[in-house]
């Protein structure tokens, strides 16, 4: 039996390579092809694109990229079990597919990619949060990827797209709202994952913005969002100390109320409060 692709279903596949998802490596597989085909769907157009995929496991997302059009596909995976159905698919799609055994958080996708690419990912959970930091924190900006198409735990995807002044709001919520423009695009059961996980996922879609405004130093934007909403209880004239020993003096400038807490500023005061932590040097 094959599937319409040409390849055994990954059903099979898994079964034959004894392959089983590892909690270790928060490994949760999807079976489903029209699933992953949906997923890849959501990335956009895909003819011609060349797609960065992290944590693909035995290819299920990687299958579903090639059959919405991808010209090529560089898939960073760091268990080694996963190679043989990999190199099923390399084999059914020459010379398009290219695996690196790696980890993602040590990879610079600079490294293995040359020109423009796109992200599309069912990541990792335990690395999907350093992941997006890093590609959101990047230079320079614009970066090399057009797009990124990214699966979260339901919770996480929450907190990329959450606005000012909920529970969900937060660094995460700064850091790719400054960058990008931010939308949950699809909804996955947990039911649809194998094994199936504790938790519900989602697909977020993250395009960048050509010129980010009000910019700021990444490092900046890091230091101050880490401070606020690590002590997010407490006001700003309190939880900034872990920037600045002056908080007020910071933020009476910039026209920001040092009585504010992190969950009460937008993007943009961030941005604006980056600059001047900046500006000190």
């Amino acid at each position: 039996m094959t599937a319409v692709d040409g390849l055994p279903p990954l059903r099979d596949v898994i079964r034959d390579l004894s392959l089983s998802a590892r909690k270790m490596l928060s490994q949760n597989f999807i079976l489903d092809l029209n699933l992953t085909r949906r997923i890849a769907r959501a990335a956009g157009p895909l003819e011609g694109v060349t797609v960065l995929e992290v944590g693909p496991g035995p290819g299920g997302l990687t299958r579903a990229l090639f059959m919405e059009g991808a010209e090529k596909v560089v898939a960073i995976e760091r268990d080694e079990r996963c190679r043989p159905a990999l190199q099923q698919i390399a084999e059914r799609y020459p010379g398009r597919l290219d695996v690196h055994v790696a980890d993602a958080l040590e990879l610079d996708p600079a490294q293995a990619i040359a020109g423009p690419f796109r992200i599309v990912a069912n990541l990792p959970y335990s690395v999907a949060t350093p992941l997006l930091v890093g590609w959101l924190t990047a230079e320079p900006w614009p970066p090399a990827f057009d797009r990124m198409v990214l699966m979260f735990q339901r919770e996480v995807a929450d907190r990329i797209v959450a606005e000012p002044g909920g529970k969900s709001y937060g660094r995460l919520s700064v850091l790719a709202q400054w960058r990008t423009e931010t939308r949950i695009v699809q909804h996955v059961p947990a039911r649809a994952f194998t094994p199936p996980p504790k938790v519900a996922s989602a697909v977020v879609e993250l395009v960048p913005k050509p010129a980010p405004r009000p910019d700021c130093p990444a490092w900046a934007l890091e230091t101050v969002t880490s401070a606020a909403f690590g002590q997010r209880r407490k006001m700003l004239r309190s939880s900034l100390r872990q920037a600045t020993p002056q908080p007020e003096a910071l933020l009476e400038p910039l026209g920001i109320p040092a009585t504010l807490r992190a969950e009460q500023l937008s993007v943009e005061q961030f941005c604006t409060i980056a600059q001047a932590l900046a500006a000190r040097g």
